[in-house]
């Protein structure tokens, strides 16, 4: 493909409450064995992107451990490859990034290194499958200087939380309000952007002459009348997993057939660093139904509508049920877990109860010695 990758896995997000305290948003654990930037790296490599960077920055100790090993996302490779640019000081710069337009502007000689025409941008939290090269071929045949690829929500959705765009009929977007109070339209951007390189290169430098650093407000809203700006609505499964109920709802959702399908068994595949664990094992008396329960679990308990990721224990007697037990939990005999997120790492002590409800999702954080393993 013409066209190199950026993908933007720096941001905190106070939205996602505990669970951010001790990773970044693109490293949470999606559908028992994924990270949230595993979706958006492999859509770069079938995409036959083999050159991209991940610009990453706040708690980002186990993102960059995830990706200390380019090869299981196939961009280990003479030519191209994946870079992983954390904020650096330097005698020009003593800043962290201090936005998405900063971030690219403080790594821009990979994009002046660089010889493809395209930039193809997207965020480390979005869950989906796409293939850019049908993106690229809509910005060329538009004439457009950036694309935005967009989706339309479901009437009910909280859309406040995202970018609203309104297009005329040819496509082009003629409305960009970033986060808006109230709601005027249900066509929101999906943070994924296509734009020449020479171009994006022009533009960040311009804002970090102005001291403006936000790539959406300080780029897509300011010049929306002046550049030619177009919209390619996705008609597929996609998420954002930047609040505690978008993060539930998403690892729920994959526990439908049709979306747990769609991801597995329908090509291309998602990639995944693999973790050389046992099969999960079922001893007598559990009961599981209708969950997700990864490498490396040993179940006792019943299990119901759950998603357990690698290494989880779940002991005698415990019920689990419509919840998320993140990796190396471990729960005690006679435990009773309803509408909760159980943090990684920790341990619940036997015959305690925890229920939240499907409006109020309940983060299990349990403070033990573990933590300071």
């Amino acid at each position: 493909m013409r066209a190199i990758g950026i993908i933007l896995a720096g941001g905190n997000n106070n939205r996602m409450r505990e669970l951010s305290q001790k990773r970044a948003i693109a490293a949470m654990p999606i559908a028992g064995s994924y990270r949230a930037i595993d979706f958006a790296l492999s859509n770069m490599t079938h995409s036959h992107i083999q050159k991209v960077a991940v610009l990453t920055q706040y708690n980002a100790w186990s993102l960059n451990q995830h990706l200390s090993s380019s090869k299981w996302w196939d961009f280990g490779r003479k030519q191209g490859g994946l870079y992983v640019f954390t904020p650096s000081i330097t005698a020009d710069n003593g800043f962290w990034y201090r936005g998405t337009a900063d971030s690219i502007h403080q790594n821009i000689s990979f994009l002046k290194s660089s010889h493809e025409p395209y930039v193809v941008i997207a965020s480390g939290d979005g869950i989906y499958k796409l293939d850019y090269n049908k993106v690229l071929e809509y910005h060329i045949d538009k004439k457009a200087d950036i694309t935005v690829v967009t989706k339309k929500l479901d009437n009910g959705e909280d859309v406040t939380r995202f970018g609203l765009v309104k297009t005329d009929d040819d496509g082009r977007i003629v409305d960009f309000e970033e986060k808006p109070m109230a709601s005027s339209s249900n066509l929101i951007s999906t943070g994924i952007y296509i734009i020449r390189r020479r171009l994006l290169i022009e533009l960040v430098e311009k804002c970090a002459a102005e001291d403006r650093y936000d790539f959406v407000n300080d780029i897509l809203v300011r010049y929306k009348n002046i550049k030619r700006i177009y919209s390619y609505e996705m008609d597929s499964y996609w998420s954002n997993i930047s609040t505690v109920e978008s993060y539930f709802k998403t690892n729920m959702d994959f526990l439908t057939p049709e979306i747990r399908n769609y991801f597995f068994k329908e090509y291309p595949d998602v990639y995944s660093k693999v973790d050389d664990l046992p099969p999960a094992k079922y001893n007598p008396g559990s009961k599981v139904s209708n969950s997700l329960v990864s490498s490396g679990c040993i179940i006792n308990g019943t299990v119901e509508n759950s998603v357990l990721f690698k290494k989880a224990y779940i002991g005698n007697n415990c019920v689990i049920k419509n919840s998320i037990i993140l990796n190396d939990v471990y729960i005690g005999d006679n435990t009773h877990i309803e509408n909760c997120i159980v943090e990684s790492r920790d341990t619940i002590r036997a015959n305690t109860t925890y229920i939240g409800s499907p409006d109020d999702v309940k983060i299990v954080l349990e403070k033990n010695i573990r933590y300071n393993i």
